[in-house]
This record gives structure tokens, sequence and C-alpha cells, in this order.
């Protein structure tokens, strides 16, 4: 991430490091994210959210709403919807779900706070 202006942060998709998404248990999945706003814990707030090929999320309740557009790759539901790119999803809060990608994903994603680990 670079820039000149001490109030904006600039960082490309493709180039930038991601962080590895861990949850407050110690459990991680392989899952990373790329958030500019510090201010915000990881994975709430505007961020763009990495998943391996095969990687399942832990089953989870959203603690106020989810949207996530996906950029890459394909994520299935656990009730059997496909989501592909160019899908713009959105979750309302106290909404619990899981998700899957067969080959990987890369999705843009803003969560107003956060998910809730339910197994």
């Amino acid at each position: 991430m670079t820039d000149t202006a001490p109030t904006r942060r600039i960082a490309n998709i493709h180039k930038a490091p991601f962080t590895p998404f861990v949850y407050p248990d110690g459990v991680a999945l392989g899952d990373a994210i790329l958030q500019l706003d510090a201010d915000k814990p990881l994975g709430e707030g505007f961020h763009v959210y990495r998943m391996p090929a095969g990687m399942r999320t832990r089953r989870h309740i959203h603690n106020g709403h989810e949207q996530f557009l996906i950029l890459e790759g394909q994520l299935i539901e656990d009730d059997g919807t496909v989501f592909n790119p160019g899908d713009l999803v959105f979750y309302a809060d106290g909404t619990e779900h899981n998700s899957y990608t067969p080959d990987g994903c890369l999705l843009a994603v803003h969560i107003v706070g956060p998910e809730t680990p339910t197994e």
C-alpha cells in the first residue's frame, strides 16, 4: 500500500499482501483479507476477502448486515445457492449460514459488525 497523501491508502487487489484471517478463538482456515481501514477490526467494514480452493467457512450468524460482490470464482451457500462473478449479495442482520468455494474466490465485502461462529 502506497500513496503520498497521508489521508489516503491505495492497494491493488492483485498485488497487495493479504492478511490471514484468524477467528478470535484461534481457528484459521486459510482465508485472507485486504483491508485499508486500520481503525476497524480485521474483517469488519469494507474489505476484499480471498478464500482458497476447497475452503468452507465456519457456520456463523451476522451481527449487522453483510453485502458482498463476487469478483472471481464461485461461492456456494449451505442452502445450495451458487454465486458467480458479478453477483451482488445482501444478508440481513441475524442471518445464519456458511459458504464453500470449490476453486477459490475473491469477494469485495462490507460487514457492519463481527460474525459469531455457531460451530
